[in-house]
């Protein structure tokens, strides 16, 4: 069983910078999509960057200049890279896996994937200030 612990979240300013990390113990599929998704109070879920075991990656509209999400194997560790921060970008973090397969294209489609069968963190906040 695949345990996820997000940790890097916190208050920064408009602008700035953080990297978020999700530790995946007992990590040891060869076949994977792994990835991130967010949700702040009164507004839906959404999927923000997301990477497989062939290299694919997905991102969400309006991030993909900002954000970089990447995958060490060595660390079991997922990290999603985020810069010039922007309020909006206001959220709890989550981090998810679905270990039976690599991603399917296009983040709406991983996004409904994850829902059903992905193992999921308990979430880091990200506070971005004007």
């Amino acid at each position: 069983q695949v345990q996820l612990v997000e940790s890097g979240g916190g208050s920064v300013q408009a602008g700035g910078s953080l990297r978020l990390s999700c530790r995946a113990s007992g990590l040891t599929y060869n076949v994977y999509c792994m990835g991130w998704f967010r949700q702040s109070p009164g507004k839906e879920r959404e999927g923000v960057a997301f990477i497989d075991d062939v290299g694919y990656t997905a991102y969400r509209d309006g991030t993909r200049s900002r954000f970089t999400v990447s995958l060490d194997r060595a660390k079991n560790t997922l990290y999603l890279q985020m810069n010039r921060l922007q309020p909006a970008d206001s959220a709890v973090y989550y981090c998810a896996a679905d270990l039976s397969q690599s991603c399917p294209l296009g983040t709406y489609s991983i996004m409904s994937r994850m829902t059903v069968v992905g193992t999921w963190g308990q979430g880091t906040q990200v506070t971005v200030s004007s």
